[in-house]
C-alpha cells in the first residue's frame, strides 16, 4: 500500500476456484464507496478490479489477495497473486494477453504492474473526486 493511505477492510483472499472473483469485485466496490461517491467512477473502479483479478486468475498461481487502501483524496486497489503460472514461459514477465491492462491504463490515474518469481502484484490509483471516464 501507499504511505499515508489507510486499508478499508482485510483483504480479500481466494483461489481461481469458485466465486472469489465475484466476491473480490463485490468486495472492492462496497469498500470504494465509502469514499466515491459516483456511480460511475464506482462502476471504473470495479471494472479495473475485475480486470486485474481475471489476470491474476489466468496468469497468476496459488492466493489472490485484493486490497483497498485510501487517503481520502486518492483509491488504491492491489491485487496480489504467488507468481507468474508455471507454463514453460515463468522467466518471461506475464504480459496482458486481453485488454485488462488497457482498460486500466485508460481508466486509472497511475497502475503499476510488479513481478518477481514468487510474486505479482498489480495496482492501480484513482482520484475519487474527478469524473468518471465516460463523462
Amino acid at each position: 500500500m501507499t504511505v499515508g493511505m489507510e486499508r478499508l477492510g482485510e483483504p480479500v483472499g481466494f483461489t481461481g476456484d469458485g466465486d472469489g472473483g465475484r466476491r473480490a469485485r463485490r468486495a472492492v466496490r462496497e469498500r470504494a464507496a465509502k469514499v466515491v461517491a459516483d456511480e460511475n467512477l464506482l462502476d471504473d473502479v470495479e471494472l479495473m478490479a475485475a480486470e486485474g483479478v481475471a489476470n491474476a486468475i489466468l496468469h497468476g498461481t496459488g492466493i489472490v489477495t485484493v486490497a483497498v487502501a485510501t487517503d481520502g483524496r486518492r483509491i488504491r486497489v492491489d491485487v496480489t497473486d504467488d507468481g507468474p503460472a508455471q507454463d514453460g514461459h515463468h522467466d518471461e514477465p506475464r504480459l496482458d494477453h486481453g485488454r485488462g491492462l488497457t482498460v486500466i491504463d485508460a481508466l486509472s490515474d497511475e497502475w503499476g504492474l510488479d513481478q518477481s518469481p514468487h510474486r505479482t502484484r498489480l495496482w492501480f490509483l484513482l482520484d475519487v473526486h474527478r469524473p468518471p471516464a465516460d463523462a
